[in-house]
């Protein structure tokens, strides 16, 4: 029973979190990204708020100060850049695929920031997952009339969730789930309306395609992508989550091809494999997180130190989707 538990919520967790790649195209067929994502976190912030309300939760100027911050990184400039990238011709696959780099790239940079050791298999897993990437994208770009830096703009939000990823772990934010949420969603609302605003486009196109893409993305994207993950999470460890989240541009990019007739070229394919080998080399070194400092003899150390680089490598999907 526990093992059928656990590939149904694996399985949740891997199709939902592609849904936000998804919706992304659906959404930005039928209106500029900023303005799909104004309105898809003007939705989910009125529930959340309703929600939080229901509940009693009352957030203090210190955690609405920590979630605009970490809401800014993570939600607005982390989606600006990734949506307006896949509306601008990115296929959601390879968004997903330089999204997917992200828990490397943050994993990699804690190393520096706090100590903890990356040992040398992790270090080629990250030079190999890039390689694959690069594949991917060159595959893609053989075959689309597209500009390469548009392709800039996924790897730019990457990078701002990795600052936020870090920035979260640096102020260790406490307030409930949903309360963050509230917060981080209220303040990405605020910046894609204003957006929205400057660029004269902030009304929706009243389409079925378009409430149906906002649907899509509150829905799927906002509220089940990051219950399965908090599920798996709490259920199996935030490695295992880590790791099915490696999943989702394989994922994407099938679910590209049935809805949308993306390609999926023989080098795209090839470049999915290298990114795999170079994820399954970093997570299978047993250095991760291993404190430069720490001694095998303190159990509580050790514990600590095999559990950290994991919550970091998973720790943004605390604030995504």
């Amino acid at each position: 029973m526990k093992a059928n538990v656990d590939v149904i919520a694996g399985t949740a967790l891997v199709v939902l979190w592609s849904s936000g790649f998804i919706g992304g195209e659906l959404g930005t067929a039928q209106a500029p990204a900023h303005t799909l994502l104004a309105w898809r976190y003007l939705a989910a912030a009125l529930l959340l708020i309703a929600w939080c309300g229901y509940r009693h939760l009352t957030p203090t100027w210190h955690a609405v100060r920590i979630h605009t911050v970490i809401g800014l990184f993570c939600q607005f400039l982390y989606l600006g850049a990734t949506i307006t990238g896949i509306g601008m011709g990115v296929p959601p696959g390879v968004a997903a695929l330089i999204a997917a780099l992200q828990p490397l790239v943050v994993a990699m940079a804690s190393s520096r920031m706090f100590g903890e050791r990356v040992g040398g298999r992790q270090t080629l897993g990250l030079v190999v997952g890039i390689a694959g990437v690069s594949l991917v994208v060159v595959g893609d770009m053989s075959g689309a009339d597209l500009a390469w830096p548009v392709y800039l703009l996924p790897a730019a939000g990457m990078l701002a969730l990795s600052v936020g990823t870090i920035g979260q772990r640096m102020l260790a934010p406490k307030e409930p789930i949903a309360l963050a949420m509230a917060i981080q969603c209220s303040i990405s609302a605020v910046g894609f309306m204003t957006w929205s605003a400057l660029a004269g486009d902030v009304a929706p196109p009243m389409t079925s395609g378009f409430l149906a893409a906002v649907a899509w993305t509150v829905v799927l994207s906002t509220f089940g992508a990051y219950s399965a993950y908090l599920f798996v999470v709490r259920r199996n460890g935030p490695t295992r989550a880590s790791v099915l989240l490696y999943l989702t541009p394989p994922t994407t990019m099938l679910w590209a091809f049935v809805m949308f007739g993306d390609a999926i070229t023989w080098l795209g394919i090839g470049g999915l494999l290298v990114s795999a080998i170079g994820v399954a080399a970093y997570v299978s070194d047993g250095s991760t997180g291993r404190s430069a400092g720490s001694t095998p003899a303190d159990p509580a150390t050790k514990c600590h130190s095999r559990a950290s680089a994991a919550s970091i490598v998973s720790s943004s999907a605390n604030v995504t989707k």
